[in-house]
């Protein structure tokens, strides 16, 4: 009976007292099984009592594992979204293994362009397929003998020189045009009007197969030289000189020879003397043409170097049958030359050559004009903005003395153009001309030499100034002179 009494008192007081479960803060509700397995698994390694979170880690269910690597595969996806690109063929620099024709975008915003290596230098103008680069000097010179004579005047002069360059801009191609004006004109002493100009055009042609193509043709007009030897004595105004020029040449290269074939068409046509007491002489009987075809045969010992051997034959041929004193003056041409071509890109380019020459007239009474004979045009730049230019020619000089043939002219200098600076250029020269008079011990030799400086104001304008000193000695009478000018001008270029 008491021991029902307590059993039933025990009852009634675990009735009354809530339960300690529903007082906890954390209670939830309804708890998810994947909410459990994961307290179960990753709660007990988090607080696992050994040291090694590794060690005490459970084991992953093979279902587990495919989840986890969907999520890890999901935030890969994400991730790649919104990175920046890793290397791929487009970035050759990140990708070691991008195509060798793989070509990388530059910056938007880089670098300022360097210095320009050349500030000074004409651009030219665009005239549809050519680039034409004229230039202009205007200026005032003094010269100690005005007419290059034994007993020459000083003058004062304005001196007036326009020039023009083009060339083409083709594929295959190409053409050349030069132009120049040059005009000097007495302000004080003796008198001078001295015009001279002149324009010559060439085109070249690459009609494939290896064969080559070059025609050219040209106009020069200049008073006759102060030192020639059919000038007429006492004459105040020298006679004005005319040039015609023509050429035309085909080559081709069959392994290591080059075979080439040119005919040239020089013709030469004299204005009026006019003299001291007014009087006016016709040079008519002075007028030629002469015309010649040259062979030439070369053979390439090395890419750059081409030696070769060239004959040529023509003939002259004067207006006049007879001249004022009755002897036949045209006359056959024969010529051997030998010499080598050079080219060695931007260091040395050009050709050099010597050999003989023979004009026979056909006047029994004229003696050959014949001699050795040289030519050459060659550039060297030993350094950057350094150039130097080699001329040489043979001039075969005819004449209306009577009993007289003629002379042979050489001429030759040495040109060096070097910049001083970025705006300042310096020029000097030197040349010989050296006149063989046929069946005759009669010489003539003139030196000159020739020096200048530019100085750029800017790409357009520039100041430039010269000196040059001539001396001629002769062994014949009254042509000996010397000479000396100077100029101070203006530049201006496009």
């Amino acid at each position: 009976m008491r021991a029902a009494a307590l059993t039933i008192a025990a009852g009634v007081a675990f009735a009354c007292v809530p339960a300690a479960a529903q007082d906890l803060p954390t209670l939830r509700g309804a708890v998810a099984e994947e909410d459990i397995n994961n307290e179960l698994l990753g709660g007990a390694a988090s607080q696992s009592p050994f040291g090694d979170e590794e060690e005490a880690r459970p084991r992953q269910s093979r279902q587990q594992r495919r989840a986890a690597a969907a999520q890890a595969a999901e935030a890969e996806e994400v991730s790649a979204a919104t990175r920046t690109p890793t290397a791929t063929s487009e970035d050759p620099e990140r990708n070691q293994r991008a195509a060798a024709d793989a070509i990388r975008t530059g910056a938007i915003e880089g670098r300022g362009a360097g210095p320009e290596e050349n500030p000074f230098d004409p651009v030219g103008l665009r005239l549809g397929t050519f680039t034409v680069r004229p230039r202009l000097d205007q200026g005032i010179g003094w010269t100690s003998n005005a007419n290059s004579s034994e007993d020459g005047k000083s003058s004062t002069y304005s001196e007036t020189a326009l020039r023009l360059n083009a060339i083409s801009d083709w594929s295959r191609h190409s053409a050349t045009v030069d132009a120049g004006l040059n005009w000097r004109k007495s302000i004080s002493g003796k008198k001078i009007d001295e015009p001279e100009g002149g324009i010559n055009g060439e085109l070249r042609l690459d009609l494939g197969g290896d064969i080559n193509a070059v025609a050219g043709a040209g106009y020069r007009v200049r008073e006759d030289s102060a030192s020639s030897p059919s000038l007429v004595a006492g004459v105040a105004d020298r006679p004005l000189r005319h040039t015609l020029t023509g050429i035309v040449g085909v080559t081709r290269d069959i392994a290591r020879f080059r075979f080439g074939l040119t005919g040239d068409v020089s013709r030469n046509f004299y204005g009026d003397a006019k003299l001291d007491d007014g009087s006016v002489v016709s040079q008519a009987e002075r007028d030629s043409t002469l015309a010649t075809a040259k062979l030439r045969l070369g053979y390439e010992i090395f890419p750059a170097i081409r030696p070769f051997i060239e004959a040529e034959a023509g003939r002259r041929f004067y207006d006049e049958t007879r001249d004022s004193a009755g002897y036949e003056r045209s006359a056959d041409r024969y010529a051997l030359r030998t010499g080598v071509e050079l080219d060695l890109r931007e260091k040395l380019t050009g050709e050099i050559s010597g050999g003989w020459l023979t004009e026979r007239p056909d006047d029994d009474r004229l003696a050959s004009i014949s001699g050795f004979v040289t030519a050459g045009r060659l550039s060297w730049s030993p350094v950057r903005g350094t150039r130097v230019d080699l001329n040489a020619a043979t001039e075969v000089e005819g004449t209306t003395s009577a009993g007289e043939t003629g002379s042979l002219l050489y001429t030759g200098s040495v040109e060096v153009n070097h910049q001083l600076r970025s705006n300042l250029t310096g020029r000097a020269a030197v040349g010989l001309e050296y006149r063989d008079y046929a069946a005759s011990d009669a010489r003539d030799t003139v030196l000159w030499g020739e020096a200048g400086l530019t100085w750029w104001l800017n790409r357009y304008a520039g100041i430039t100034g010269r000196a040059r000193h001539e001396v001629q000695r002769s062994n014949l009478p009254g042509r000996d002179y010397d000479e000396t000018s100077v100029y101070l001008g203006t530049t201006f270029q496009r």
